[in-house]
């Protein structure tokens, strides 16, 4: 019993343990539920923790970027109150900060245009700037304008007065200004880039400068130009060169002081320095338009282009423009007067020249200055000798005096190489001089295009002189002299023309009416079919009449050689004439027999009796020997060139040779042995030989002195092609 109570005593011991077990596990599973609950609220206390953490992050970066936009947004009555401040400096700090800060919020406002009030505060910002360019103006101005005022108000005159107190006056006292207003340009100019604002005010100040300029130098500018008017009245060339000079370094001065105010370039500078030198143009104008010398004009011309042009503008091209765009308006009023002067002086000075007595006194006056040179180098020979007598009595030289020192004088040898007066400038025909003068002024003052057509016109209107005067010539003197003038004269003509680097050549139109009158011809026989719709005569008339237009080229150097040729072969024929002319007779009268019918060949009447083709052949050779040297010496006193005169004589020379030989056939032919004794014809190589001989008898001292020159070139034997090397310009 005992043992069965000690087991239900242990069952009731292990039910009492199984029921607390059982509530053990309760209280266990009670106790996970409650963990469980806690574990999920810490959970979500420690989530909602982080996100507090978080919102609490970006509010204060919310905070901390709204405070930095903010600020934009609250400067603005900080700015606005001290731009109001009557105590604020413009040349400061602190109202350049002024104007940064005004600059980086607008630039903030316009790049967030979506955030609240951002135009409304653009709009304020503008009017702060607004502010800030209004007392930037106002204080340029100010200075500027109070140092015209001072400038102005001062006793000195013009620019024309003392240097050092001009300067001093027109550039100094706007100088004092430039430490005050140059840091508010400097800044001006750099927000220029950025904001049309302030380029508009930068334009304004240029513009208020260059008006303030003007007000100082353009009166001062007048006077000194009225003074150099009044100081050089007359001298035009003067009046030019000074007037020019005076507005060249006006215009570099203010050039100069402008940027030493500004460093951005302004086309308005330009104007303002054109406007000034404007003045100028007044001055001279007046002057330009009422000169009548061709040299006052062509050096006028010089001064502006050679010396302003050239010289300065082209070497200080920026500075200058404006005063440059001056002179060359200048330039071509001068080279439109210059034209028009020349073409009148054309017309009335070389085409409408009426030559004097003395002009056309040819040959005398040729040898009268031969005569004249002649005797001034016997006079120097003498002096010469005589200073070489004594030289070699007191240096008791044992040596005679050679010869070869008569050769060293330039005069003797210029002698010898037989210069003509009508080499010298002085002794050209009147006309000629004048149009060559006229073209060497033209060459270097008018353009190359206007060159052309006036040159034509020149040489055209000298030529036709020539020829006027040439037949004047030949009234009162010879045929021959009057040849050679006009050849000396046209060589003369030819070479100074050369080295003018331009083409002779001008265009001309002209209308053809030659198939007018065909057509209309044509009209006429077609009456019947003037109002047929097919094959109309009235329509064919208006197709076919039609006048044309022609172009025509004129060459003024082709017409000079051409007169030229002409004219030597004119001399080759009259000094042919002249030397051989009983024998060109002969010569005629045999061709005129020869072309008889019925004329027989060998007849001796066809020449006539020997006794007068003799006489006629003694004639000639007389007139070879005593007219010959005449006709050489007229050339060498015209020519003075002994290639030119070699080139003239040479085709003489040939056609009395060949004249000779012709009639020596004829008189073969239709004389006999008895007969051809009598008449004593020469041979051609006897011809040649004594026209050589008096050749070398007239050119002996020309012979001597080529010997110590270079040997000569083979001569053309184009009469067109001689020279005259020897001319003097």
């Amino acid at each position: 019993m005992m043992y069965l109570d000690q087991l239900t005593h242990r069952r009731e011991e292990c039910q009492n343990l199984h029921s607390q077990i059982g509530k053990s596990l309760d209280d266990f599973a009670t106790l996970s539920k409650q963990y469980g609950i806690v574990s999920g609220k810490t959970i979500s206390l420690y989530d909602a923790s982080e996100q507090l953490i978080a919102d609490q992050e970006k509010l204060n970066t919310l905070t901390s970027s709204v405070a930095e936009y903010i600020k934009y947004f609250k400067e603005v009555d900080f700015i606005m109150d001290k731009l109001e401040a009557p105590s604020l400096s413009i040349n400061s700090e602190t109202f350049f900060n002024l104007v940064s800060k005004i600059d980086a919020n607008l630039d903030f406002m316009q790049n967030n245009p979506t955030f609240k009030e951002s135009a409304t505060y653009s709009v304020k910002y503008r009017h702060c700037q607004s502010k800030a360019i209004t007392l930037m103006t106002n204080y340029i101005f100010k200075s500027l304008t109070k140092a015209t005022e001072s400038i102005l108000n001062s006793k000195t005159g013009g620019l024309d007065e003392n240097s050092d107190a001009t300067l001093a006056l027109f550039y100094g006292r706007f100088q004092t200004t430039l430490p005050k207003v140059k840091p508010v340009l400097d800044r001006i100019e750099a927000m220029s880039y950025k904001r049309q604002e302030f380029d508009s005010l930068l334009s304004e100040c240029h513009q208020h400068y260059l008006s303030q300029r003007g007000l100082v130098l353009g009166p001062s500018v007048q006077k000194a130009l009225q003074s150099v008017k009044e100081k050089y009245n007359g001298d035009h060339c003067s009046l030019v060169r000074h007037s020019c000079a005076l507005l060249l370094h006006a215009s570099i001065d203010e050039h100069r002081l402008f940027y030493q105010f500004f460093s951005k370039f302004s086309p308005s500078l330009t104007a303002y320095l054109e406007g000034l030198c404007t003045s100028l143009y007044d001055t001279l104008r007046p002057f330009i338009i009422h000169i009548n010398h061709l040299e006052t004009l062509a050096e006028i011309c010089c001064i502006l282009r050679i010396e302003m042009l050239d010289e300065h503008v082209q070497n200080n091209m920026e500075p200058l423009q404006g005063f440059g765009n001056i002179c060359l308006q200048l330039l071509h009023d001068v080279q439109e007067r210059l034209v028009f002067r020349a073409h009148l002086y054309l017309q009335t000075d070389v085409m409408g020249y009426r030559p004097s007595p003395g002009d056309l006194s040819y040959p005398e006056k040729l040898k009268m200055m031969e005569e004249i040179a002649q005797s001034i180098r016997d006079e120097t020979r003498q002096i010469k000798l005589k200073r070489i007598s004594v030289s070699s009595m007191e240096s008791n030289a044992s040596e005679p005096i050679s010869r070869n020192h008569l050769t060293m004088d330039p005069l003797c040898q210029r002698a010898n190489m037989g210069n003509s007066p009508a080499d010298l400038h002085g002794m050209w025909y009147p006309t000629v001089r004048r149009t060559l003068v006229c073209l060497s002024r033209l060459y270097r003052c008018v353009d190359r295009p206007v060159f052309q057509s006036l040159s034509q016109e020149a040489i055209t209107l000298c030529v036709q002189s020539i020829e006027e005067a040439k037949q004047l010539i030949q009234a009162r003197a010879t045929q021959l002299d009057a040849e050679l003038f006009q050849i000396k004269h046209l060589l003369i003509l030819r070479e100074q023309i050369a080295p003018f680097q331009v083409d002779f050549t001008v265009k001309e139109y002209s209308l053809d009416f030659s198939k007018v009158k065909t057509a209309a011809f044509h009209l006429l026989e077609k009456r019947s079919r003037l109002f047929t719709l097919s094959n109309n005569a009235l329509l064919e008339f208006l197709l076919e009449g039609a006048p044309q237009m022609k172009e025509h080229l004129i060459d003024s150097r082709k017409h000079v050689d051409a007169k030229l040729k002409s004219t030597c072969q004119r001399l080759i024929q009259y000094s042919t004439n002249l030397l051989i002319e009983p024998v060109l007779k002969l010569l005629e009268k045999a061709k005129s027999c020869v072309q008889q019918e019925n004329a027989s060949p060998n007849q001796n009447q066809e020449l006539g009796p020997a006794q007068d083709v003799s006489a006629a052949v003694s004639e000639a050779l007389r007139s070879i020997k005593f007219k010959l040297p005449g006709l050489q010496q007229s050339m060498q006193l015209y020519l003075a060139n002994r290639e030119t005169e070699c080139i003239l004589f040479r085709p003489i020379k040939n056609n009395i040779v060949a004249a000779f030989t012709q009639l020596l056939q004829i008189l073969n032919t239709c004389y006999d042995y008895e007969n051809l004794l009598l008449i004593a014809c020469p041979l051609p190589e006897q011809v040649s030989v004594m026209l050589s001989s008096s050749s070398l008898s007239q050119g002996k001292m020309l012979d001597e002195v080529q010997k110590t020159q270079a040997p000569e070139t083979p001569k053309s034997e184009d009469p067109a092609d001689i020279s005259t090397d020897k001319t003097q310009t």
